[in-house]
């Protein structure tokens, strides 16, 4: 069988508690709080905090599909295994490469937030050379976290992930008790900006255009996946992912549609959003356009909290996530073995480096809502692939153990495929040029190293998955 094998020279060290993981998977959810507010806020108005809960709702049975299928099949590689298994290797490579271009989409991303911020809190309007130069040094910084001790990245988001709900949190009270809250700025209630394309004026509402807008609304709560991509380094029984999973969303959902009811009453949603131009910072402008000069130091301290923690939570989450699945692929014969080697801290040599390169090539892309549209419609493409394979595993395994049962059985993968499915039809529906042309040259990197694995290797050796009849190629 080719291949390593768990548990070998290069396999993943067991050094990860289960609030580590929660923290990796909350935090990659609760990456862009309050630097995308605007985009938020643009494409579904006043009434964005009702998107963020509907979401929450409907991608439980997503979670919930990932909770059973990552207890039933604990490797490292989440969707790259559950449809390999499920369906076959070619869906288990797409599947993984669509879930990754969400992954390594973030830490371009998270770094073009964190000088955006620093451009609006300091004014020092970086840009060009310098920009780059700090990007780069950023995700440099992420890269060495990445390459250390397991334990060390996970404290350092658990801190980093808490620090800042308590001050988003804090920042919504402080909201509510001004003076200038009222459910007056709720008027406009479906406003977004996404009716435009369609003749409307900016903010004229609109069922499809908040629709639309509203099912956007899953790229925030994209991250709980996470989580089986570091099963191999729990230190915690098996069946307790749930909690993370889970956990993940419920906390995030409550914590968004807490803060989005908050920032909603502070001002007409054209005031607030100068007319839905998803300008980012949004929160932070509505506290010195409420407060006045003198909460300046506020407004640095909620920068720091809903925005720099935020983003450093959430990157480092995905980067490790991605860099797992790379590993992944190189140890069960997705991509050359080389990929699955690791330093004397048990963390991926190349995936690492890969994933570096990748994020600073990606710093080319120039808005953030390309980011942003971007995530949606891959991560609901993911999800559709492994729905389906979560029904045909339950079918051709019926007597495999399943250490968490999937409450409502087939009716809950059912709903998981459908809710899927509705997100990338809307999603798809709001897509602008820029990332259609995005989307679709990451896809042919994909169809490209598809095509060598075709051609080439998998002719002389298959790919294998540890399953609970034992490994096995496919």
């Amino acid at each position: 069988m080719s291949g390593l094998v768990t548990g070998g020279k290069n396999a993943l060290s067991k050094s990860l508690k289960l609030l580590y993981v929660y923290a990796l998977a909350t935090g990659a959810i609760f990456t862009f709080m309050c630097y995308w507010d605007g985009i938020f806020m643009s494409y579904c108005g006043p009434s964005a905090f009702l998107a963020f809960a509907l979401m929450a709702l409907i991608i439980l049975p997503v979670a919930y599909v990932y909770a059973e299928l990552s207890t039933l099949l604990p490797s490292t590689g989440s969707s790259l295994i559950f449809n390999t298994v499920g369906l076959n290797k070619h869906a288990g490579f797409w599947s993984s490469w669509l879930i990754m271009a969400v992954w390594l989409a973030v830490p371009p991303a998270g770094t073009l937030g964190l000088v955006d911020w620093l451009n609006f809190q300091f004014g020092l309007n970086l840009s060009g050379n310098i920009a780059l130069l700090i990007g780069v040094l950023s995700l440099v910084g992420w890269f060495l976290l990445s390459i250390h001790r397991n334990i060390v990245a996970g404290k350092v988001q658990t801190w980093m992930l808490f620090l800042s709900i308590g001050g988003v949190v804090l920042t919504g009270l402080l909201f509510f008790f001004s003076s200038d809250w009222s459910l007056a700025n709720f008027s406009n209630f479906f406003a977004s900006c996404l009716t435009v394309p369609e003749g409307g004026t900016p903010g004229s509402g609109g069922w499809l255009g908040w629709t639309i807008g509203a099912f956007f609304m899953l790229s925030p709560y994209i991250g709980f996946e996470v989580v089986p991509a570091m099963v191999e380094e729990g230190t915690f029984p098996i069946h307790d992912q749930k909690k993370a999973i889970l956990g993940s969303v419920i906390t995030c959902g409550i914590v968004y549609a807490f803060f989005y009811f908050a920032l909603a009453g502070m001002a007409p949603w054209d005031v607030l959003t100068h007319g839905g131009d998803c300008a980012p910072f949004i929160s932070m402008e509505s506290i010195r356009r409420s407060f006045g000069l003198g909460w300046e130091p506020f407004v640095l301290f909620m920068g720091i909290v809903g925005v720099v923690l935020p983003i450093t939570t959430s990157v480092l989450g995905f980067w490790i996530s991605g860099v797992r699945m790379i590993y992944a692929m190189g140890r069960q014969n997705f991509l050359p073995e080389i990929f699955a080697k690791t330093n004397k801290h048990d963390q991926p040599i190349l995936p690492n480096i890969l994933v570096l390169l990748v994020s600073i090539a990606f710093l080319s892309m120039e808005t953030i809502r390309s980011f942003f549209d971007l995530l949606a419609l891959a991560g609901a493409l993911c999800y559709i692939i492994t729905s389906i394979s979560s029904m045909r595993i339950a079918r051709k395994h019926p007597e495999w153990k399943r250490p968490f049962p999937l409450p409502g059985g087939n009716l809950m993968r059912w709903a998981s495929l459908l809710v899927s499915v509705v997100i990338a039809v809307f999603c798809s529906l709001g897509f602008t040029a820029r990332s259609w042309f995005g989307f679709l040259g990451y896809l042919s990197i994909g169809l490209l190293l598809w095509g060598y694995m075709v051609i080439f290797r998998w002719r002389k050796s298959q790919v294998w998955i540890k399953t609970p009849d034992g490994d096995k190629e496919y």
